[in-house]
């Protein structure tokens, strides 16, 4: 099972041919990181998570995979419907929906260049289907589980298989994250070699219980044990 699932998760990235593998530095960084209402299996936030790794920001996701009771209500509330992903920018103010929208305004914002096609337009978006073709289930629906008192932490990367599989469960278990991105040749892999002692992701930080931890099964084990009703 285990092998069938790192597979299908690494079919996923290929289809997504490099987008969301590496990193570089924004042109400027946001203060505050940006707020991302998106579910994994959704292939239009995937394109906005895509963008953010290329770009190396930081984002608090609020999981809102369907049948949601958590985040999805709240997201209807700032926005006026049920539609991901939905990004608000508290630096700027700015509140969109529409995954080409979000990409471009995220690359003229804090790029100050364009995207490429395999973030926006029609390539974007088929290729992005297909990858969830891949994984049709997982990340896609809620499942019972208990609220953290604060959000965990990930250190990720888009088109890793092994980090896509962490991020399913957190989607699923609707348990909000503080995304850090360390994509390939990311300028704030860095840092987090000095806090986590090596350069391996996922790499989740659990406020709540004073837990950090590598290796994406033992993560999910962990997320399932800890918060899964």
């Amino acid at each position: 099972m285990r092998m069938v699932d790192v597979a299908t998760s690494l079919g996923a990235s290929i289809a997504r041919m490099g987008a969301g593998l590496k990193a570089s530095a924004p042109k400027k960084r946001p203060a505050k990181p940006l707020e991302l209402y998106e579910f994994e299996a959704c292939p239009f936030c995937r394109k906005v998570r895509d963008a953010i790794t290329e770009l190396d920001l930081e984002a608090m996701i609020y999981p809102c995979p369907k049948n949601g009771k958590r985040f999805r209500s709240k997201a209807k509330k700032l926005g006026g419907k049920e539609q991901f992903p939905y990004l608000v920018d508290p630096n700027t103010g700015k509140a969109m929906y529409e995954s080409d929208g979000i990409v471009r305004y995220l690359f003229e914002t804090y790029g100050g260049r364009s995207a490429s096609l395999l973030l926006t337009g029609p390539f974007a978006t088929l290729s992005s289907q297909i990858a969830s073709v891949w994984r049709p289930i997982q990340g896609s629906r809620a499942r019972a589980s208990h609220a953290p008192k604060e959000p965990l932490e990930l250190y990720s990367f888009e088109a890793s298989p092994f980090c896509r599989i962490v991020r399913e469960t957190l989607c699923e278990l609707e348990l909000p994250y503080l995304l850090h991105n360390v994509g390939k040749k990311s300028p704030s892999r860095k840092a987090f070699v000095k806090r986590s002692g090596k350069m391996q992701v996922p790499y989740l930080v659990d406020p709540n219980k004073g837990k950090a931890m590598f290796e994406s099964a033992d993560i999910k084990a962990y997320l399932l044990k800890t918060y899964g009703a």
